[in-house]
């Protein structure tokens, strides 16, 4: 009987599943930003998903990510079930910021998503085309308020090579930097500045319901199925797009960092993420392993090129 209990009970355990690993995931900004809906993207599929059993999200704006990047890298050291979302926002505010602790300072996993900016204004704008954005920017560039995210992210190199590109000096850009995408939504919404540039998802709901009209996108093709014209349809050759990724503690192994990135690729093949990549009309740019580290670094030295040329960084 015994023996009989014993096999019974080990043809049970058998069958129950290994229990998923639980994740905190940082987003470093405020409430309502890109990088939150992100996090919260994650959380979504890796419980719906059953890759994890419970996730948790947690918010440390300011500096364009370099806040919660340094209380992430200073309090999470060797912990696998940390994890933190950044992008080309966080490699720019890096830079402008001198901070202390950069991405270097933690365990890259994937680059995740891709996504153009788009410009927009309030629906009552007297701008109606590039055309016009161009021309009123020649005319006074300090009249021109851009509202954006955080100091040397992608939205702030978008308005800046804009201002080149047509043959502006970037340094007198009128740029206002926003910790969260819905302070930028708000600003712009309210008339406070001229013009509002990010990601779709900041903005889209406001398109679509005829509060703001977008000027162009700054991809190299179309969002899809949209009708917003690229800069380049514009008249404006200039290409700037946006990455955001996934990133583990320091002083984890190999073999944690391999299930991290077992978890995520599981992730981004997942019917959930699928669905909310569609909604939110972001790209898929999945990238890991040597290939994306390789990326990361070359997109740090480009980065910081950029930023020099714009006059952000000396």
């Amino acid at each position: 009987m015994n023996k009989l209990f014993l096999a019974a009970a080990l043809t049970g355990a058998l069958a129950v599943p290994a229990f998923a690993a639980d994740y905190t995931i940082m987003a470093p900004a405020a409430p309502g930003g890109g990088w939150d809906q992100t996090a919260r993207a994650m959380q979504e599929a890796l419980q719906a998903e059953g890759i994890s059993g419970n996730v948790q999200v947690t918010n440390v704006p300011g500096a364009g990510g370099t806040i919660g990047l340094a209380q992430f890298v200073n309090q999470f050291n060797g912990n696998p079930n940390a994890l933190i979302v950044g992008g080309y926002v966080m490699v720019g505010a890096v830079l402008t910021n001198a901070s202390p602790v950069s991405l270097a300072n933690v365990t890259p996993i994937a680059r995740l998503t891709g996504e153009s900016d788009v410009i927009v204004v309030p629906a009552n704008s007297e701008l109606q085309t590039v055309d016009d954005l161009v021309a009123k920017l020649k005319a006074d560039p300090g009249a021109v308020s851009w509202a954006g995210g955080s100091a040397g992210g992608v939205d702030h190199i978008a308005a800046g090579l804009f201002a080149k590109t047509v043959g502006v000096d970037p340094t007198t850009v009128n740029y206002i930097a926003y910790s969260g995408g819905g302070e930028a939504l708000a600003a712009v919404l309210g008339g406070q500045v001229t013009v509002g540039i990010s990601g779709l998802g900041e903005f889209d709901a406001q398109i679509q319901s005829g509060d703001l009209r977008a000027l162009a996108s700054t991809g190299a093709e179309r969002l899809e199925g949209s009708d917003i014209p690229t800069l380049s349809e514009a008249g404006v050759e200039l290409v700037v797009e946006n990455w955001r990724m996934v990133a583990a503690a320091p002083g984890i192994t190999d073999e944690q960092k391999a299930t991290i990135t077992a978890d995520v690729e599981k992730l981004v093949t997942s019917a959930t993420w699928q669905g909310i990549l569609e909604t939110n009309g972001w790209t898929d740019m999945f990238l890991a392993g040597d290939e994306f580290d390789a990326q990361l670094a070359a997109d740090i030295s480009a980065t910081e090129a950029i930023l020099k040329d714009i006059g952000l960084v000396q």
